[in-house]
């Protein structure tokens, strides 16, 4: 293996990028939501779990910053799948009824999206690989 290979190859950073450009392009084959990107099904998905969840506690559950939160609940108040809902100094956010049927479209769209990349790495290599993601992300996390 060349010098470049290894040094690409052993750094994190340029290896997850990668992974996470290949993954999108699979997600957005896979979620046909209009013209909603991943990052707004999954605010949806935790909006739905977690109704009239304050604005601050969906930006630490999706790791994102609050004009980030708020950018993205604009758009989906906009188009009538979120309501906003100020109680003190804090936004509660809850779906609305079209916001629930894009819910369980986004729910079913998942289990596709885990077929594809399991079909292309392996169903027990996927489950493994996103647990360890995911638990990296937490003590990255934690360390910030």
């Amino acid at each position: 293996m060349c010098e470049e290979n290894r040094l690409l190859t052993r750094c994190l950073y340029f290896t997850a990028s990668r992974f996470a450009r290949n993954i999108t392009k699979l997600a957005e084959k896979t979620f046909d939501a209009d013209d909603l990107a991943p990052t707004y099904l999954y605010l949806i998905m935790t909006v739905r779990f977690h109704p009239n969840i304050t604005q601050k506690e969906l930006c630490r559950k999706l790791s994102i910053a609050p004009s980030t939160s708020t950018r993205f609940i604009d758009k989906l108040e906009k188009r009538k799948l979120v309501t906003r809902t100020a109680s003190g100094k804090e936004t509660n956010i809850a779906l609305t009824d079209e916001g629930e049927k894009i819910y369980k479209h986004f729910r079913e769209s998942l289990e596709v999206l885990f077929d594809r990349y399991s079909a292309i790495l392996g169903p027990e290599f996927s489950a493994d690989l996103s647990k360890m993601l995911h638990e990296a992300s937490n003590k990255l996390e934690q360390n910030q």
